[in-house]
């Protein structure tokens, strides 16, 4: 059989195009690994500078090197004012999305480091947007609303700064903390298409600003990073528990997909689901508001009911279902969800770019350079005659 008909419209999937030491994800045990570390031990008892420090380094910091790393991740908070002036200029009703996405290649232009291709320049570029993107979307949602963006915060941190800069007053460590978590759990997931895009981007031998843009961009759409907002889109939608069920049918029973449910990798839960739905339970206790858990968790039963009454399967909840009930309650707007997960995965992005650019495997990676079968008009037997457009007939 030709090998091209053998893997092309599968979204390339089973298809192996590197080697990676950056993190695992076994979907038929619902097991994922950063580095050899499981990621529920992990949010258990790390940090997201902890985990940044691991995705990027390889290793666990020592308590010198982790402190080392958190100073040098504060120092590197603050933003080029002029980004301010630029958000200042956007229309309010502009995508969070898209504001951070542009983002990073005005970033690109301060970094007097952007042309220097060493190993150890790349980590102090990954650290520095690391460092940034949460100054960057907490400034953007202040401006939009008529607010001026707050200094980043040196003594908390790196979730509680974010907060901080967000609201505008020190954050409950209970829910600096649960945003930690939430941080440790979407900071990386093997080849991903976001993570794909900026390691196919830095193939190219591209910086790592363009490389991570690239990955933004994918993360953007709703079959990737935006489910969580389309998750919040449809329980306000639904609005009560007792509606839960004949949305999901009529929605099943139409071909729809119920978002947050199911995934591309997973054949039973995600592990991060179980973590995120613990994080709901607190979080609903924290507010006296049981109700979007109580949401979230009738429409996990009702999708694993209706899909099993309907195409005979299984299916579970992904990341996204109960992380968007999570940041509902914690009173994040919902177009920042998708931004934020993009706060967490920069460090598992950058770690991926800095590992296709420098991967120790010999030979080296070559530039990605897919092939496909056109399908398209022969006029003849190589290409159709080209005629003049003014004698071209209606």
């Amino acid at each position: 059989m030709n090998e091209s008909l053998e893997t092309k419209n599968i979204g390339l999937r089973g298809v192996k195009v590197a080697d990676t030491r950056i993190s695992d994800v076994d979907g038929e045990k619902g097991i994922l690994i950063y580095r050899g570390f499981n990621v529920i031990d992990l949010s258990r008892s790390s940090t997201y500078e902890e985990i940044a420090f691991l995705l990027l380094r390889d290793h666990l910091p020592s308590r010198d090197e982790l402190k080392r790393f958190q100073s040098e991740m504060a120092s590197e908070r603050e933003v080029p004012a002029t980004l301010f002036d630029f958000f200042g200029m956007l229309p309010g009703s502009a995508s969070s999305m898209d504001v951070l996405q542009a983002s990073i290649p005005a970033l690109a232009g301060y970094d007097s480091q952007l042309r220097e291709e060493t190993k150890e320049a790349n980590m102090r570029k990954a650290l520095r947007l690391i460092a940034k993107l949460p100054t960057l979307l907490a400034a953007w949602d202040r401006i939009r609303r008529g607010l001026p963006p707050l200094p980043p915060h040196p003594e908390l941190s790196h979730a509680a700064n974010f907060l901080y800069m967000l609201k505008d007053s020190l954050p409950d460590p209970g829910v600096a903390r649960d945003v930690d978590i939430c941080l440790i759990l979407h900071a990386e997931h093997s080849f991903n298409a976001s993570t794909f895009a900026g390691r196919e981007v830095a193939s190219t031998h591209a910086h790592m600003y363009a490389a991570v843009a690239a990955a933004m961009g994918a993360l953007s759409g709703e079959l990737h990073g935006g489910a969580n907002s389309e998750v919040m889109r449809m329980l306000l939608e639904i609005g009560e528990v007792d509606r839960v069920k004949p949305w999901v049918m009529e929605r099943l029973l139409k071909g729809g997909k119920i978002m947050g449910m199911g995934h591309a990798v997973y054949r039973t839960e995600d592990p991060r689901a179980s973590i995120l739905r613990e994080i709901c339970g607190r979080m609903a206790g924290r507010t006296g508001d049981p109700r979007w858990c109580e949401l979230t968790k009738a429409i996990e039963a009702a999708t694993k009911e209706g899909v099993r009454k309907t195409k005979g399967k299984e299916i579970y909840a992904n990341v996204d279902l109960y992380s968007a009930s999570v940041y509902h309650m914690m009173g994040i707007p919902t177009d920042l969800f998708t931004p934020i997960f993009a706060l967490s995965r920069i460090s598992g992005w950058t770690a991926h770019i800095i590992e296709e650019k420098f991967a120790e495997a010999q030979p080296k990676p070559e530039l990605y350079r897919p092939d496909a079968d056109y399908v398209g008009t022969y006029c003849g037997p190589q290409a159709c005659e080209y005629i003049p457009v003014e004698e071209r007939s209606e």
